[in-house]
């Protein structure tokens, strides 16, 4: 955050212990309390720079980022040569999107400090956000020559390497980053995940059994050891390991889908084009698992009522910022589903079905919670037939993949009549494709033959 506060006066006042005290509440996390003192520094002495700037980096960790940049470049205008506030700039503009202008801030702090090892780390993973792979190594490289033991820094070069194809340079930098920092969560599950992509699935195992010995129950490392072992695999992710996963990486999660090549919610509009024709703004729409709302606007022109539903806090403060939903509620999805009957004209699903394994109970759910004549579209991650045994795998990443067929027997038993099932790449990912199948299911119309599964036919999973 910083450590300065200069003084200032305004009308014979003395803001600097005004100023002192929100810092200290502000370091504490007594935010609302910090905010309050900040406001008052800067009715005494509007130009104050620290003021401005410690209340706008406050309103981004209270996910007020858009309230809080204004703040933040206004004290940039007042003073422009303290690197930390350059950073601050960048993690700033990073949450918010703006991608090219956080770079352009990294590099003005690195201008003044140019052997700032953590400035360096943030634009090597913007670099890498921006597929500038060379610009993003050379900046984490320069960062772990001045500080080698800095994990965060390993890690990231780690995830460089591994999803440009150089596995076995990942797998050091993976465990230098454990070296230094033993309990890093991300270099853990990473350097698993490699070995499985090597081929050394027992490795992968060994990796989350030494976790769960140091951090019993912990749900990441459950969820990734059933990926290896091929047994106890849950029927879907548990709520812990969906909210620990997606509340961490909430902050760069649309910037990390952009280099992905996310094409998920374009597909899923597309259809929901096809499915219901042009937008006229009629239907009540559900976007299930609408993580940071990508596929708000892109529904919102065929909805007079559009909800979201997802798990991760974090997730939904993003979506809330867009301003398209009408609601948004925090809620496992089949639970919240069951809750709903003959609500919505259209369920869509983007990239959310592949945490589950078993679409028995959601499916089910969807149907029951669908008007009739209702659609329900979704996106899930191809298996090849006969590659799973129960229609479907989880794999080494932590996501499931679904056989077509399974995913036809299973919207049939629910209820639903498949109009369209087209295979499709959702993404790239380690430089390869991912194969997904897009589908449009319909709940017959009243009056026609066919009728949802109900809760006798969800089983457990929900």
């Amino acid at each position: 955050m910083g450590k300065r506060a200069r003084p200032a006066r305004a009308s014979g006042t003395d803001v600097t212990p005004l100023l002192h005290q929100a810092v200290v509440l502000h370091q504490r996390g007594m935010l609302e309390e910090a905010e309050r003192l900040y406001r008052r520094v800067l009715a005494l002495a509007p130009e104050q720079p620290d003021a401005h700037h410690f209340l706008g980096v406050l309103l981004h960790q209270g996910g007020r980022s858009e309230q809080g940049w204004p703040l933040i470049e206004r004290s940039l205008a007042l003073v422009d040569r303290i690197p930390d506030w350059h950073n601050n700039a960048g993690n700033v503009l990073l949450e918010m999107g703006r991608l090219d202008e956080a770079i352009a801030a990294y590099q003005r702090g690195l201008l003044l400090a140019p052997d700032r090892p953590d400035i360096l780390n943030n634009l090597g993973v913007l670099m890498r956000m921006r597929r500038a792979y060379q610009d993003s190594e050379q900046a984490y490289r320069r960062a772990l020559e001045l500080a080698p033991e800095f994990a965060d820094g390993w890690s990231n070069l780690g995830n460089l390497l591994a999803g440009t194809g150089r596995l076995l340079e990942a797998l050091d930098a993976y465990r230098t980053a454990l070296r230094h920092k033993p309990g890093h969560p991300e270099a853990r599950k990473m350097l698993g995940v490699a070995y499985y992509a090597l081929g050394q699935v027992d490795k992968a195992a060994e990796v989350y059994r030494d976790w769960l010995a140091d951090e019993p129950g912990h749900p990441v490392a459950q969820h990734h050891l059933a990926a290896c072992l091929g047994s106890g695999v849950p029927e879907r992710a548990s709520d812990a390991y969906v909210e620990t996963i997606f509340d961490r990486f909430a902050h760069s999660f649309d910037a990390k889908l952009e280099r992905l090549h996310y094409r998920a919610p374009q597909l899923v509009a597309e259809a929901v084009a096809r499915a219901c024709g042009a937008p006229a703004g009629g239907l009540d729409v559900l976007d299930a698992g609408c993580g940071t709302g990508l596929c708000g606007p892109l529904l919102a022109p065929h909805a007079r009522r559009l909800a979201g539903v997802d798990l991760s806090a974090q997730m939904l403060a993003k979506a809330r910022l867009r301003g398209v939903y009408d609601e948004l509620a925090k809620a496992e999805l089949t639970a919240y589903l069951q809750q709903c009957h003959a609500e919505w004209d259209l369920v869509v699903s983007a990239d959310t079905l592949c945490y589950f394994g078993d679409l028995r109970a959601v499916t089910a759910a969807a149907c029951e919670a669908l008007r009739p004549g209702g659609c329900l579209v979704f996106t899930v991650e191809a298996l090849v037939d006969g590659q799973g045994g129960a229609g479907f795998r989880l794999n080494p990443h932590g996501r499931y993949s679904h056989a077509a067929g399974y995913v036809r027997e299973v919207l049939a038993q629910a209820g639903l009549a498949v109009e369209a099932m087209e295979g499709g790449v959702l993404r790239t990912e380690n430089m390869q494709p991912v194969e997904g199948w897009l589908v449009v299911a319909r709940r017959p119309a009243a009056g026609q033959d066919g009728a949802c599964a109900g809760t006798a036919g969800r089983g457990q999973g929900s």
